[in-house]
């Protein structure tokens, strides 16, 4: 759907790759320009996905690379950065996210890509903005969740706050990017002009917390660590089977009365202190214990059948390797294969798209079309492209 959108990837790490991978899966053009060395995810591991040969990639890398065509260029180099701005007047989005101020050094920040060409839309990506006491920050996702209020209210009361497992900060930005880009490129199509994005990681957070962050704004108090549970809705959260934990999640107290029946015990439904969920949210210490003491009878699987044949919302815990294999996800297609030049076969998970996505490509080697884009976008001659490699403008590959 974007086969006509030329994306300049400036970005490292997480929040900006993860964004420009979208507009690659919709079919985008994306020039990922990385220094001589690489995006330091590429060494981020272990695990690496590694070729007979001894070369090896970063499952992190590749994680959020897919769809691209990798040039290597030093942007300290004069020469490196003039050729970023040639590329970046035939490009439609520029997304980076180097600290603020840095592009600047390099001509490459938004005020002067933009006043080279007032169609282009640059969406600069940074902790926490452009401006603000905190603006030369660095954002890290870590450092975010603990900022945002996030890590604090995850976690068990018993062990404390915790990270959430995977960078949620910089996968929601990745996300709010693609959207803020593709509103402006939409825009450009109506009236001829430009944007200038600035898209800050505590921003994304404090707006993603959503019912949590509404609740403070309402009541003054900040939310407390539930664990698995649901500050709104109970009972909603991890339980503990015989065997294995699963998950029990009532959005209506019909669904709570059914549960109660499945469960063989009828009477909580029935008691005043559960009958609606504000009541079971006010007495949640009361009432989670009684079910979970019901839950750890019997094994998951005999539970999970007895449950979803009553109607009552409910799933076992898997692991990520579970769920990959998950029936469901072989039927949506969300695994697929990609054959890497070094790396053979390669396993990816798909685009969640699905048939509007562009068949998937490998996630690029450092420079690997370094040349082809120089010489068919820019016009260099091979001779020009060797000539630059050798006194370290450009890399080309191995």
């Amino acid at each position: 759907m974007l086969s006509d959108v030329i994306v300049l990837d400036l970005s490292r790490i997480l929040a900006g790759p993860y964004a420009t991978q979208l507009l690659a899966d919709l079919g985008a053009t994306v020039w990922k320009v990385e220094g001589l060395r690489g995006d330091d995810t590429r060494g981020w591991g272990p695990p690496f996905a590694s070729a007979p040969s001894g070369e090896r990639e970063s499952a992190y890398y590749l994680s959020v690379n897919r769809g691209k065509h990798g040039l290597a260029v030093d942007l300290k180099d004069p020469r490196g950065a003039d050729l970023v701005r040639a590329l970046a007047r035939r490009a439609d989005i520029v997304i980076e996210n180097f600290k603020v101020g840095d592009l600047a050094r390099y001509g490459l920040d938004a005020a002067t890509l933009r006043a080279a060409d007032p169609r282009l839309i640059v969406c600069s990506i940074t902790g926490f903005g452009q401006t603000g006491p905190r603006r030369h920050e660095a954002g890290y996702d870590a450092a975010l969740q603990a900022l945002s209020g996030v890590m604090a209210m995850t976690g068990h009361p018993e062990t404390g706050p915790a990270k959430i497992g995977v960078a949620w900060v910089d996968v929601l930005t990745g996300v709010h990017a693609s959207t803020a880009v593709l509103a402006a490129l939409h825009r450009r199509d109506r009236t001829g002009e430009g944007a200038t994005i600035d898209l800050a990681l505590f921003d994304v957070a404090l707006a993603s917390l959503v019912n949590q962050s509404q609740s403070a704004l309402v009541t003054g108090e900040a939310p407390a660590l539930l664990g698995s549970s649901h500050p709104n809705i109970v009972p909603y959260g991890a339980f503990d089977a015989a065997d294995a934990p699963l998950v029990v999640a009532c959005g209506n107290d019909a669904q709570f009365a059914r549960l109660c029946a499945a469960i063989g015990e009828s009477e909580l439904a029935a008691d005043a202190r559960f009958a609606s969920n504000a009541d079971r949210v006010a007495n949640r210490d009361l009432l989670i214990p009684l079910l979970a003491e019901r839950l750890r009878t019997r094994s998951r699987d005999a539970w999970l059948a007895t449950l979803v044949a009553a109607g009552v919302p409910a799933t076992p815990v898997l692991t990520v390797n579970e769920a990959l294999v998950d029936p469901q996800a072989e039927a949506r297609g969300m695994i697929a294969c990609v054959e890497h030049a070094r790396l053979g076969p390669l396993p990816v998970v798909a685009s969640p798209f699905g048939a509007h996505a562009a068949p998937p490509s490998p996630p690029p080697r450092i420079g690997e079309h370094t040349a082809d884009v120089l010489t068919r976008e820019l016009g260099l001659s091979r001779q020009e492209v060797d000539a630059l490699a050798r006194d370290g403008v450009i890399g080309l590959g191995a």
